[in-house]
């Protein structure tokens, strides 16, 4: 018997206790991931009205009355505990969003190294998309919030693989950044100094005009003084 239970939101719902993955309704899918990135948990009245937004306060609540249900434990395993009128997660549920959080966390503080097991796993974590397939209002927020997350977290991991002369990863991370914010241009910036930092000058010339026609095709700016600055140092003299 497992102590504990697994919920992932990261590129798409999934539950597991130990070795076996529950296939649950979407209500209660729904509300479990609500709760999940609720920390504190939620007003039961709240929950109802974001998670059933078109029906009724009374189809609602047994909306919410029904995905508690189905959802409050799997095997002998908690998942939804009352705190008053309030819902959340017990602690025997762990989420791959907030495991995420602390590992960029310890990461950024230097409490963990790329050489570190987990690492990588990190890198392939923050490259993930919260929930990408639903498309519920209240996520909104919520995606924005990640990817604000994850696009901060990789760009700081690719400069400290940079500064290690890790090369390959800080270029894939790099990159991971980019995909999430195509137009941001600190994740292009580190791009062009690994290609530097490799002697990659023509490849680093390459993607600043890249970027440059980017920018200047879908917002009609240039790239900053900074990112200039830079590629101007690998111009012919």
């Amino acid at each position: 018997m497992s102590d504990f239970a697994c919920l992932g939101l990261l590129g798409g719902f999934d539950c597991t206790v130990g070795d076996q993955r529950y296939s649950l309704p979407l209500g209660t899918q729904r509300l479990l991931a609500l709760l999940a990135l609720q920390e504190g948990g939620t007003h039961r009245s709240t929950a109802a009205e974001l998670l059933w937004p078109d029906s009724s306060v009374a189809r609602a609540a047994g909306n919410l009355r029904s995905a508690l249900w189905r959802g409050r434990q799997l095997g002998d395993v908690p998942l939804v505990e009352n705190v008053g009128p309030r819902l959340r997660l017990t602690r025997d549920v762990h989420v791959d969003v907030r495991r995420t959080h602390t590992g960029v966390a310890r990461a950024l503080r230097g409490e963990s190294t790329p050489d570190d097991p987990h690492f990588g796993a990190l890198v392939v974590a923050l490259s993930l998309e919260l929930l990408p397939s639903w498309c519920d209002e209240w996520l909104l927020l919520e995606r924005e919030r990640w990817d604000q997350v994850r696009v901060h977290a990789l760009e700081g991991i690719a400069e400290l693989l940079l500064a290690e002369a890790r090369y390959l990863e800080a270029m894939q991370t790099a990159l991971a950044a980019v995909a999430v914010e195509p137009i941001r241009e600190t994740a292009h910036r580190i791009v062009i100094e690994v290609h530097l930092a490799e002697g990659n000058a023509a490849s680093a010339l390459r993607h600043y005009h890249k970027y440059r026609t980017q920018l200047h095709r879908e917002l009609g700016v240039a790239p900053s003084a900074r990112l200039a600055r830079l590629a101007s140092t690998l111009l012919p003299s």
